[in-house]
């Protein structure tokens, strides 16, 4: 009988020490809540116009397709290109990704979608930020598909 009430404390002594140890990686205080700086880059982008300053799209320079356009982040998600002749209109977020199995550091993501034509389609993506401020935005897309990388700059 003290057999069974010493291993019964072993037991519950183990599973006490086990649980204690186990937790979670946001209860380190550390927590990936990027909503601070997510506020911070959508205010940036909705003030202004910007332009392409250099988009690199895995083995070629495209920024020329992009001269004369200027773009405007709507607050509403809406993203508008024009050059004064052809307007355009897309969308555009920014995200919080930790959730995402991804190995970037940043885990924002800067989304843009154009459903046309072809050259504005090739800025459809979910974009890792490089770095921003509140005249320049730089961004990569390394692409699972083919693995080439992609850069795109905007700026005011």
């Amino acid at each position: 009988m003290k057999k069974s009430i010493h291993l019964a404390m072993l037991l519950l002594f183990a599973f006490t020490l086990f649980s204690s140890t186990c937790s979670s990686d946001d209860d380190d205080g550390n927590s990936n809540d990027n909503s601070a700086e997510i506020n911070a880059i959508e205010n940036s982008m909705e003030s202004g116009n910007w332009s392409i300053t250099y988009f690199y799209d895995t083995d070629s320079d495209e920024t020329s397709d992009f001269t004369g356009y200027t773009f405007n982040f709507a607050a509403n998600g809406v993203l508008t290109a024009t050059n004064g002749t052809n307007t355009y209109t897309g969308s555009w977020s920014v995200t919080d990704d930790s959730s995402s199995s991804s190995s970037s550091d940043n885990d924002i993501d800067f989304n843009i979608s154009f459903v046309s034509p072809p050259d504005f389609e090739e800025l459809s993506d979910d974009w890792d930020i490089i770095s921003y401020s509140s005249t320049e935005i730089k961004l990569i897309d390394v692409s699972g598909g083919n693995g080439g990388t992609d850069y795109l700059t905007f700026q005011k």
